[in-house]
C-alpha cells in the first residue's frame, strides 16, 4: 500500500504505516460527575466502567489539583471520559467555553439503537434534534455540561459514499480553500 498522500499540488506527505486502531477516549470537563453519570448511564444507557480519583500538577493552572476521571464504555473498546475537579475555580478555568458552537462527539449506531436512544431521551423530557445529512442520519442531545452527543446511522449505500468521498477529499478541500463554496452533498434531502 502506498503511504503517500497528495495534500496539495507538488506536496507529498508520508502517512503512518498503520492508522490509529480506534479512538481511545474523548475527554470533557464536567461540573458534577454524578449528574453526568445519570445522563450517560441512566438515560443513554452507556455504562460507567472506570473511575480514577487522582491528584496531580495541572500545567495550565500551574498548581496541584484533585480530580475524578471517569470512563464510559463504547462498543469498540473506546470510551467517553470526564474530569471533575475538586475546586470550582479549576472547573471554571478548564470547562468547555462554547460547546454549543459545533463541537460534539458522534457515535455510529444501528437503527434499533437509534430508535431506542430517541425513546429514552424523549422519556426523560430532554431536548433532541434529528437531522438527515444524506451521508448519515443523526440524533443530537446535549449533556448536562453542554457537550453535544450525536448518534449517527449510515445509509444503506454508505460504503459507496465513503469510497467516493475518499477519492475526492483532497481535491474538494483544495477547492473550498480557494473560495469555491459549491455544495457537493447531493445525498442530503431537501428541506
Amino acid at each position: 500500500m502506498d503511504n503517500t498522500s497528495k495534500t496539495a499540488p507538488g506536496k507529498n506527505v508520508k502517512l503512518l504505516q498503520h492508522a490509529p486502531e480506534r479512538l481511545h477516549h474523548y475527554a470533557f470537563v464536567v461540573k458534577d460527575q454524578e449528574i453526568n453519570r445519570q445522563f450517560f448511564e441512566d438515560v443513554l444507557g452507556i455504562p460507567l466502567v472506570a473511575t480514577w480519583c487522582e491528584k496531580g500538577h495541572h500545567r495550565l493552572l500551574g498548581r496541584e489539583i484533585e480530580f475524578c476521571h471517569t470512563f464510559f464504555a463504547v462498543g469498540d473498546g473506546s470510551a467517553l471520559a470526564f474530569f471533575q475537579y475538586a475546586d470550582d475555580d479549576a472547573y471554571e478555568q478548564l470547562k468547555c467555553q462554547r460547546a454549543d458552537r459545533g463541537q460534539h462527539i458522534s457515535f455510529k449506531v444501528d437503527q434499533a439503537t437509534f430508535d431506542e436512544l430517541s425513546e429514552r431521551i424523549k422519556a426523560v423530557g430532554l431536548e433532541l434534534r434529528v437531522i438527515d445529512h444524506g451521508y448519515c442520519k443523526s440524533l443530537y442531545v446535549p449533556s448536562p455540561d453542554g457537550l453535544t452527543v450525536e448518534f449517527a446511522i449510515d445509509p444503506p449505500h454508505g460504503n459507496k459514499i465513503d469510497a467516493w468521498q475518499k477519492s475526492i477529499a483532497h481535491a474538494e478541500l483544495a477547492r473550498w480553500m480557494k473560495g469555491d463554496r459549491t455544495t457537493n452533498n447531493d445525498e442530503r434531502p431537501s428541506h
